[in-house]
């Protein structure tokens, strides 16, 4: 199994004959370490440029209500640790029923550790400046394991690390769903996985794959998901390109991995268990929603919409799935050209070269499409069955997010190649040596001997730069697009509410929130550090057959509110419809109504007096005050 060489590539350390101190990469200085990361956090504040303009009253363009419920969920973990709640479930939205948070996404390891944050600056103070953290975060671990155990070149290592943080696929990500920015682990898991074969040092390789493993699970179930099968196909493939070094390091690789899921197994069994079969639990998702977002194989050589390059008018055909390729016609050329080139000397080429073809192939889904096209072809999709454990749960065109991962490590590998091109080696390298039966390659067993003075191509380096170089800059991200949302009445923020929400009651905001309606009412919840729970929400619980729902099931009541604000007028209103009113608001638990400002404000009004009766005027809402109709 494959172990990391410090000095070059990840290969096997029984593959490497000897590397002299000199050929070891020299310490890089602090100080460029210190100018990547300074990089990457300014490319961090530029991303998230807009929200910082307004950063109390603006949400994501694009996936408004994500933004909302994300802020929720930071109020969530300020709240958990502030009352010492179990921060699995919570009661304070979808009540009566509650939420069960594992079986959401729920970035708990994060909004429990940073809970202090959001409790001194709030939750839109904490989602902006997270955000952009966490890109940047990302770029320079991935920087780190660069550096320090692939390339030799800073340069390559800062190009690489820039891609894997800021990939069109993350940023698009980064419209609302913060989860699939919170990248920072993944480079140290990858790099762990590669040393596991190394002997002597199982123990500690296993039990710090583990401790990686849970942390990571309390971020992103699904890219942890991804980097697995990203890890599974790396071995595999190493196993096939080095059978003997991969025989030799199986037993240690076998003990660490031993070591390291039976590690995070029992730092996780209880959430895992409590996200499967704890209250509010489901399986699987209703008609398997996601199975037919695969990818469109023109979005390979599109520009992102959140790019320089990018027009979101592209969207309009080929941008009905998620966009985690869209790399540019440029990028997809360099990329190829790069592994036409390194593939023959370069096992780590390879390996990349592999991942690329499997991940490209497995998002496209159950059929093939292009140009927003479906095509009559079958993708690989279509023989897989949705009802499958996990499978009927992932998205294929997701899959391709370890493309852009690949993507980004070949990068650093050209950039790196250019560098050296043409460049007098002083000294002894490493060549190959070769053996029986196995072709020769610079990552094999290697030899050394003296250095020819030059190998007479110094053109290749800017060459090289450049057209890496071109192919990056289109992709550079833009500010992404925000917009303004209203404020939560004064009524609310400033706590007008606490003498009619006694404790065990609910506060019932007009529309109820839902993953389509309700988006300024679910913030009310998260402004206010979720001191009164609420109806309904915005994510994801089981239906009567147990399948997963977005949303909570629709009361009659709601049902009525949310016709009314789609068709701008009051339906004739039955003493039935007022009963099932008041059943309504006992199930919730109702003990207040309120209304605030609302583009339907008026006929939302209408409609609730004509169920509740006249409303009273308090502050900036109107209120129904509901407790005598339900005792």
């Amino acid at each position: 199994m494959p172990v990391v060489d410090p000095s070059l590539n990840p290969v096997a350390e029984a593959d490497l004959v000897e590397v002299r101190p000199s050929l070891r990469p020299r310490r890089r200085p602090a100080r460029a370490d210190l100018l990547a990361l300074g990089a990457y956090v300014l490319l961090g504040v530029l991303v998230c440029l807009n929200y910082w303009g307004d950063v109390q009253g603006r949400v994501s363009s694009h996936l408004p209500t994500d933004h909302s419920w994300f802020e929720w969920l930071f109020a969530h973990g300020a709240y958990s640790v502030r009352h010492l709640e179990n921060p699995l479930f919570t009661a304070r939205q979808n009540a009566p029923d509650g939420v069960n948070m594992m079986a959401n996404t729920s970035l708990l390891g994060v909004t429990l550790p940073l809970a202090p944050l959001t409790m001194l600056l709030g939750p839109q103070v904490m989602y902006a400046l997270y955000l952009g953290g966490a890109l940047a975060a990302t770029a320079g671990t991935s920087y780190w394991v660069l550096s320090r155990h692939l390339v030799r070149s800073r340069a390559a290592a800062f190009v690489g690390g820039a891609f894997l943080g800021f990939a069109p696929g993350i940023v698009h990500h980064a419209n609302g769903q913060p989860n699939f920015v919170s990248n920072f682990l993944l480079p140290l898991i990858v790099l762990r996985v590669l040393r596991l074969g190394e002997p002597g040092r199982w123990r500690r390789n296993g039990l710090v794959l583990g401790l990686l493993v849970a942390y990571q699970i309390f971020i992103n179930e699904e890219m942890l998901l991804l980097t697995a099968l990203a890890c599974l196909v790396v071995v595999l493939t190493y196993a096939v390109q080095r059978p003997r070094a991969a025989w030799a390091a199986a037993g240690p690789f076998a003990a660490a991995l031993g070591v390291g899921g039976g590690l995070a197994l029992l730092l996780t069994a209880y959430p895992i268990w409590f996200q499967f079969n704890g209250p509010q639990s489901y399986r699987g998702l209703q008609g398997g929603v996601f199975h037919n977002w695969g990818e469109d194989l023109a979005a390979f050589v599109t520009f992102a919409r959140d790019t320089v390059a990018g027009d979101p008018a592209v969207e309009q055909t080929i941008g009905l799935t998620e966009q985690n390729t869209w790399f540019g016609w440029p990028l997809v050329l360099v990329a190829l050209t790069a592994l036409v080139l390194l593939v023959r000397r370069s096992l780590v080429a390879r390996i990349l070269a592999v991942l690329v073809v499997v991940f490209s192939v497995a998002a496209i889904g159950p059929r093939v499409r292009l140009g927003g096209v479906e095509t009559g072809v079958y993708g690989p999709w279509h023989y897989i069955s949705d009802d499958l454990p996990l499978v009927e749960m992932m998205m294929p065109t997701r899959l391709t997010l370890v493309v852009a991962g690949a993507v980004g490590v070949l990068l650093a590998l050209a950039w790196d190649a250019a560098s050296r091109a043409g460049r007098p080696a002083a000294g002894r390298v490493r060549v190959p040596a070769q053996r029986t039966g196995e072709p020769a390659d610079a990552d094999g067993p290697s030899s050394e001997v003296a250095a020819p003075a030059s190998t007479g191509r110094r053109w290749l380096r800017p060459v090289g730069y450049a057209a890496i170089t071109l192919a990056v800059l289109p992709l550079v991200p833009r500010p992404l697009p925000a917009q303004p949302v209203d404020p939560p009445p004064h009524f609310i923020t400033a706590g007008g509410w606490r003498p009619y929400v006694p404790a065990g009651r609910t506060l019932v905001p007009v529309p109820i929130p839902s993953n389509v309606h309700g988006l300024p009412t679910l913030r009310w919840s998260a402004l206010t550090g979720q001191e009164f729970p609420v109806p309904g929400g915005y994510f994801i619980g089981p239906n009567e057959k147990g399948e997963g729902v977005f949303g909570a099931p629709n009361r009659p009541t709601s049902t009525l509110i949310y016709s009314t604000m789609d068709s701008g007028t009051v339906p004739p209103l039955t003493d039935e419809n007022r009963r099932q009113a008041v059943e309504d608001l006992r199930w919730w638990r109702g003990s207040v109504v309120v209304l605030g400002a609302h583009p339907r404000e008026a006929v939302l009004r209408e409609l609730m007096t004509g169920l509740l009766g006249p409303p009273q005027r308090v502050d900036d809402v109107w209120l129904w005050d509901v407790r005598p109709l339900v005792g």
